[in-house]
């Protein structure tokens, strides 16, 4: 089975997924997971018939579902319809299972937690260090990660001021800021890494993130000093404030003798730490 048409498993039992190279999506079979939730003995005809009641009601989720050929239990290669993850939530909430309740309950906290959020601010911060504490990630990277944000953010109040578009303009930004201070597209550095859907920033060590930090932030103040008007202009100042990330990048790079831009993502370097930890406590065992 190849690299973009996988098997995962959920609660211990098969789901058909597939990876979208160019999208940088997953997909994955609503059969498998319809399959899961209501323990049917024929869930292809329980999905065709869940499926035409939701177009009966309008549901545009369903309408938004597209076919893609998976391997079916015989071996062959069979269409069948798939959703991407915001699309499978969305279904799920239209599945009456007990097996589906935890999922309903996880949508309803998120929406809760996020209409906070946006009332405070501060909690958004205070939520995402717990979370990179218990992925295991260092308070020093923490703090460096939740200051990246910040620096993002007056980025993007900057592009918004500039009338850039949320979304594939702010994009097409980022892309030329990381290219340009890193000799890399943004899709180059994630596959370097490893990475498809992860976050890159999350991925990156401390000085990565401090030079694409400098990068933003100059981009920030080029653009307030020059206040570029149209995509290409702003693209231009994208690339300056990335230029000068760079030759930082650089000079750091020929005192060291060492790259700084790396195959290291947030996995191995929690292998490293994990084994660096293994080895003080077996030289306390040998001590002893």
């Amino acid at each position: 089975m190849s690299k973009q048409n996988k098997i995962q498993l959920f609660q211990e039992q098969k789901v058909r997924t597939h990876w979208d190279e160019k999208k940088e999506t997953w997909y994955f079979s609503i059969v498998d997971v319809t399959a899961i939730l209501t323990e049917s003995k024929n869930p292809q005809a329980y999905w065709r018939k869940l499926k035409q009641r939701l177009k009966e009601e309008g549901n545009e989720t369903v309408t938004n579902c597209h076919g893609l050929k998976m391997q079916a239990a015989d071996g062959k290669m069979r269409k069948t319809d798939v959703a991407d993850t915001e699309q499978l939530l969305r279904l799920i909430q239209s599945i009456p299972s007990p097996k589906a309740e935890p999922f309903k309950l996880w949508l309803a906290k998120v929406g809760y937690e996020r209409i906070e959020e946006t009332e405070d601010p501060e909690l958004a911060f205070e939520r995402a260090m717990a979370t990179y504490l218990k992925k295991g990630y260092s308070k020093e990277w923490i703090n460096q990660r939740l200051k990246s944000i910040e620096v993002r953010k007056e980025l993007t109040d900057e592009w918004q001021e500039r009338e850039m578009k949320i979304g594939l303009e702010y994009a097409i930004l980022t892309n030329e800021i990381t290219k340009a201070w890193s000799d890399k597209t943004v899709k180059a550095y994630k596959k370097l890494k490893g990475l498809k859907k992860e976050n890159l920033r999350d991925n990156m060590s401390n000085l990565e993130l401090v030079l694409n930090m400098l990068a933003e932030a100059s981009t920030t103040e080029i653009s307030k000093e020059q206040k570029p008007k149209g995509l290409e202009a702003n693209k231009s100042v994208a690339r300056k404030g990335g230029n000068a990330a760079k030759k930082a990048r650089l000079e750091i790079e020929k005192q060291t003798g060492k790259p700084i831009v790396t195959s290291k993502n947030a996995s191995t370097s929690s292998a490293t730490a994990k084994n660096l930890l293994d080895k003080h406590n077996n030289k306390e065992i040998e001590n002893e």
